[in-house]
Protein backbone atom coordinates (compact mmCIF):
# COMPACT_ATOMS: atom_id res chain seq x y z
CA UNK A 1 0.00 0.00 0.00
CA UNK A 2 2.39 2.67 -1.21
CA UNK A 3 -0.10 4.94 -2.95
CA UNK A 4 -3.37 6.62 -2.21
CA UNK A 5 -5.12 4.39 -4.75
CA UNK A 6 -3.88 1.23 -3.02
CA UNK A 7 -5.02 2.66 0.30
CA UNK A 8 -8.45 3.40 -1.15
CA UNK A 9 -8.73 -0.09 -2.62
CA UNK A 10 -7.73 -1.66 0.69
CA UNK A 11 -10.36 0.38 2.51
CA UNK A 12 -13.16 -0.37 0.06
CA UNK A 13 -12.36 -4.07 -0.06
CA UNK A 14 -12.16 -4.44 3.72
CA UNK A 15 -14.91 -6.74 4.99
CA UNK A 16 -15.67 -4.86 8.22
CA UNK A 17 -15.02 -1.70 10.24
CA UNK A 18 -12.37 -3.37 12.37
CA UNK A 19 -10.28 -4.19 9.30
CA UNK A 20 -10.73 -0.65 7.95
CA UNK A 21 -9.59 0.78 11.27
CA UNK A 22 -6.49 -1.45 11.19
CA UNK A 23 -5.71 -0.33 7.61
CA UNK A 24 -6.03 3.32 8.64
CA UNK A 25 -3.86 2.77 11.73
CA UNK A 26 -1.20 1.06 9.61
CA UNK A 27 -1.29 3.98 7.16
CA UNK A 28 -0.70 6.41 10.00
CA UNK A 29 2.12 4.26 11.31
CA UNK A 30 3.80 4.23 7.88
CA UNK A 31 3.32 7.99 7.65
CA UNK A 32 4.97 8.48 11.04
CA UNK A 33 7.82 6.14 10.05
CA UNK A 34 8.34 7.94 6.76
CA UNK A 35 8.18 11.43 8.28
CA UNK A 36 9.45 11.14 11.88
CA UNK A 37 9.71 14.91 12.32
CA UNK A 38 6.15 15.54 11.17
CA UNK A 39 4.94 16.63 14.64
CA UNK A 40 7.78 19.18 14.79
CA UNK A 41 6.84 20.95 11.56
CA UNK A 42 5.86 24.59 11.92
CA UNK A 43 2.53 25.70 10.57
CA UNK A 44 1.74 29.11 9.15
CA UNK A 45 0.09 29.99 12.44
CA UNK A 46 3.27 29.06 14.32
CA UNK A 47 5.37 31.14 11.95
CA UNK A 48 3.03 34.13 12.21
CA UNK A 49 3.06 33.91 16.00
CA UNK A 50 6.85 33.78 16.00
CA UNK A 51 7.03 36.69 13.57
CA UNK A 52 4.77 38.82 15.77
CA UNK A 53 6.78 37.93 18.86
CA UNK A 54 10.03 38.84 17.10
CA UNK A 55 8.58 42.12 15.84
CA UNK A 56 7.55 43.00 19.38
CA UNK A 57 11.04 42.19 20.67
CA UNK A 58 12.65 44.22 17.89
CA UNK A 59 10.49 47.24 18.73
CA UNK A 60 11.41 46.90 22.41
CA UNK A 61 15.11 46.72 21.53
CA UNK A 62 14.74 49.79 19.29
CA UNK A 63 13.12 51.71 22.12
CA UNK A 64 15.88 50.64 24.50
CA UNK A 65 18.54 51.65 21.97
CA UNK A 66 16.95 55.07 21.53
CA UNK A 67 17.11 55.59 25.28
CA UNK A 68 20.72 54.42 25.38
CA UNK A 69 21.67 56.71 22.51
CA UNK A 70 20.01 59.68 24.20
CA UNK A 71 21.88 58.91 27.43
CA UNK A 72 25.14 58.72 25.50
CA UNK A 73 24.43 62.06 23.83
CA UNK A 74 23.73 63.66 27.18
CA UNK A 75 26.91 62.14 28.60
CA UNK A 76 28.90 63.40 25.59
CA UNK A 77 27.59 66.94 26.08
CA UNK A 78 28.53 66.78 29.77
CA UNK A 79 32.03 65.52 28.97
CA UNK A 80 32.51 68.27 26.37
CA UNK A 81 31.55 70.95 28.86
CA UNK A 82 33.84 69.42 31.49
CA UNK A 83 36.72 69.44 29.00
CA UNK A 84 36.07 73.06 28.10
CA UNK A 85 36.05 74.00 31.79
CA UNK A 86 39.59 72.66 32.07
CA UNK A 87 41.00 73.47 28.65
CA UNK A 88 40.07 77.17 28.47
CA UNK A 89 41.81 78.10 31.75
CA UNK A 90 44.83 75.95 30.82
CA UNK A 91 45.12 77.60 27.43
CA UNK A 92 44.82 81.06 28.96
CA UNK A 93 47.44 80.09 31.54
CA UNK A 94 49.78 78.91 28.78
CA UNK A 95 49.31 82.15 26.85
CA UNK A 96 50.01 84.18 30.01
CA UNK A 97 53.12 82.09 30.72
CA UNK A 98 54.40 82.53 27.16
CA UNK A 99 53.80 86.30 27.35
CA UNK A 100 55.61 86.46 30.70
CA UNK A 101 58.57 84.46 29.32
CA UNK A 102 58.75 86.70 26.28
CA UNK A 103 58.92 89.79 28.53
CA UNK A 104 61.76 88.25 30.47
CA UNK A 105 63.76 87.56 27.36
Amino acid sequence: MTSAVAFYEALTSAPDDRTRARIIAEAFERLEDRYPHLPDLATQAHLRETELRLQKEIEQIRADLKLDIEQLRTETVRIKSDLLKWLVPLLLGQVALIVALMKLL
